[in-house]
């Protein structure tokens, strides 16, 4: 076996899209599910223990792998920046999905991350937790009053996220601005939990 065929079975061509929103008048919003039961909570206490939890049971089945191997205190570092928050939707009291976001820069402001626990997938849940997930961008000034108001929200996915993906952030409003496309390594979806089928 060549090294080159060595190497193309080791990556993946991967597509990553950036998008924005550039005025909060930009978010299309959509309601919560009928009923009362979602609610979206901010986790106000940083606990890298919960959001490992979060991004191994959200990210597991879709390759994010990239904080998998971070310390207890690296966590602890990323929760701990100012203008870091995490929004968790519960549904009658189960943890459902999280939105992330970091304040950057002159009013700019990440979606870190976003996403569904896979048993909370179609349901009518994402399009809420992603409105309520915009909001809390542009107004993230009012909690960090050290912070410049918000001027931008950005995001960014790729072809490996979950099949809606896309569509959902541009019927909340996000405008694509950039399109990459990279080898990258293949790795297996670690699942949220060594041996897990999901």
């Amino acid at each position: 076996m060549s090294s080159s065929e060595t190497s193309d079975r080791a990556t993946v061509r991967v597509t990553t899209w950036s998008l924005e929103q550039t005025a909060p008048s930009d978010l299309r919003p959509v309601p919560p599910p009928g009923g009362d039961t979602v609610r979206v909570v901010r986790a106000e206490v940083p606990s890298p223990e919960f959001s490992r939890f979060l991004y191994a049971s959200v990210g597991g089945d879709i390759r994010w792998v990239d904080r998998l191997g971070w310390t207890y205190a690296r966590w602890q570092e990323q929760l701990a920046r100012p203008g870091s928050e995490t929004w968790v939707a519960y549904e009658r009291g189960t943890p459902a999905g999280y939105v992330e976001l970091q304040a950057q820069d002159e009013g700019v402001v990440e979606i870190v991350y976003f996403g569904l626990i896979p048993a909370f997938r179609g349901r009518r849940i994402g399009g809420h937790l992603l409105s309520y997930g915009i909001a809390r961008a542009w107004d993230l000034a009012e909690r960090w009053p050290e912070r410049t108001p918000t001027k931008r929200v950005w995001l960014h996915t790729c072809s490996l996220d979950g099949e809606h993906a896309m569509a959902n952030y541009q019927r909340r409003g996000f405008r694509l601005f950039r399109t990459e496309v990279a080898d990258e390594p293949d790795v297996s979806a670690a699942g949220p939990w060594p041996g897990a089928d999901r």
